[in-house]
């Protein structure tokens, strides 16, 4: 096989890491238990399966009568299930309050694991995009919703 195939998954994996990175850089300056390294392995990982997928439809060797029919869509679902772990892993109650938090970065290692798969399927343009609303939300609605009046004691907390 071409080893310049196999270099070129590793760039959609490095763009995944990068984007992914930036998310986690934001979740690190707010101290929260996945930062910036956990968000750009996410990331990586997301575009290295989808790119090894690609490779493997296209590697002939393994081009037989026998050869099972491959759907690069399971490895989507096989980067979903892999995430819902490391999300579950964030979330956790506060003892002795009804105060949730976590799920904000849950969700956001969730978006990295997406766009890491945009990468690996070499869809740049919306792998950025998401990033930059992904941000948008961390951010600006944050701060909108800290400034907003409500019961903050009995929410879910993870800005």
């Amino acid at each position: 096989m071409d080893w310049t195939l196999q270099l070129v998954v590793l760039g959609d994996a490095a763009i995944g890491m990068l984007l992914g990175g930036v998310i986690g850089f934001e979740r690190e300056l707010k101290n929260r238990p996945a930062g910036f390294r956990t968000h750009m392995l996410v990331g990586g990982a997301a575009a290295l399966l989808i790119g090894l997928g690609q490779l493997v439809l296209a590697d002939h060797r393994l081009d037989s009568e026998l050869r099972v029919t491959l759907d690069p869509l399971r490895l989507v679902e096989a980067v979903i299930a892999g995430v819902a772990f490391i999300g579950a892993g964030t979330i956790f109650a506060q003892r002795g309050t009804q105060v949730v938090v976590g799920i904000t970065t849950a969700a956001s290692i969730l978006m990295v694991a997406v766009i890491g798969v945009m990468c690996g399927f070499r869809y740049y343009l919306l792998a950025g995009l998401a990033t930059a609303m992904t941000l948008l939300v961390l951010t600006v609605i944050a701060w909108v919703e800290k400034r907003m009046p409500g019961d903050k004691d009995t929410a879910c907390k993870d800005d």
